[in-house]
């Protein structure tokens, strides 16, 4: 059996991986990629504290569930709008989203 410290390593390297390329990054793809990243990791910790601390309880699993449509949800928006976006600057740079203001 795998214990409950190596899931959470794992969602740790995912969680800090993802801050790190959003902060980084200038893409507005690889910034939603980078917050999918971060959520995916906390939805992973979810799961694990359900099944390791609350064996015979769901409402981690539901809560992941949830987190993740709204990710979905969050992700289709994200898409829409930076589609937009690039039919009016033809660029998703973050840096060339100024040229909006004018």
């Amino acid at each position: 059996m795998i214990h409950m410290e190596y899931y959470l390593i794992v969602s740790a390297i995912m969680f800090f991986a993802g801050i790190y390329g959003f902060f980084t990054r200038r893409n507005t793809l690889a910034i939603l990629i980078s917050i999918e990243l971060i959520l995916n990791a906390t939805d992973i910790n979810f799961a694990v504290f359900n099944r390791f601390l609350f064996p015979g309880g769901l409402e981690g699993y539901f809560f992941s569930l949830f987190s993740i449509a709204i990710s979905a949800a969050e992700t289709a928006v994200a898409i829409a709008i930076m589609i937009n976006i690039y039919r009016n600057i033809r660029s998703i740079q973050v840096n060339k989203l100024d040229e909006m203001k004018w």
